[in-house]
């Protein structure tokens, strides 16, 4: 168990799937590159973020709900969580959480997004006793939601992903640059200097380099 001061932000585990490095300089060194996709994002949550309720028939919504695990030491907010009506074995009406992530862009392949849902419903379980099968993310890109199972599985990566993420906050250190396809999309990238500061090339040689070509 994680005390309240050990927590780490449920985002990072998206960050930090998607590229060790720049999860590092934003949670670690406080750094942040804004450009055209991550304004579009920030709108996009800006609209899903107001912490209001709604009430339906069968359903009731909260919006920008607070989040916690002390077993994986993870805090965060969801983006929309709906509570759908339902009974449980005995006749008692039950309301079962049902997170649902908004993302600016198209579905991936690899499962940073999943892995970061997952971990929105492991808080919500922990938090209300509840089991929860099923999520949703939401593509601003396609307009279509993307139903998304937590299987045995996905919960295994997204346990083994906290565990991961906690030693890079614990080790405070920002990994070395590895330039590869992820990085001439990525925003960090001039900050970052992949191609420049990987292999041989060190960031004194670099800025050498720089200070003699002036």
């Amino acid at each position: 168990m994680y005390t309240d001061e050990e927590l780490v932000p449920i985002s990072a585990l998206n960050h930090f799937l998607f590229c060790e490095r720049r999860c590092a300089l934003v949670h670690i060194e406080q750094v942040w590159i804004e450009n055209r996709f991550t304004a579009e994002g920030r709108i996009m949550h800006e609209r899903v973020d107001s912490g209001k309720r709604e009430s339906r028939k069968d359903m009731r919504i909260a919006y920008s709900l607070s989040l916690q695990s002390l077993r994986l030491g993870l805090v965060g907010k969801a983006d929309v969580v709906e509570f759908h009506k339902e009974k449980n074995a005995v006749g008692k009406v039950i309301w079962r959480p049902f997170p649902v992530e908004y993302k600016r862009g198209r579905p991936k392949k690899d499962s940073c997004d999943k892995i970061q849902l997952c971990a929105q419903a492991l808080c919500l379980e922990e938090m209300l006793g509840h089991d929860i099968e099923q999520g949703a993310l939401f593509y601003g890109k396609t307009r279509r939601r993307q139903d998304v199972a937590f299987d045995q599985n996905l919960r295994a990566e997204t346990e083994t992903m906290a565990e991961r993420l906690h030693a890079l906050f614990d080790a405070g250190k920002t990994p070395k640059p590895i330039f590869d396809k992820r990085c001439p999309h990525c925003s960090f990238i001039s900050l970052c200097l992949p191609e420049k500061l990987n292999g041989k090339k060190s960031a004194r040689r670099y800025l050498d380099a720089i200070c003699g070509e002036k």
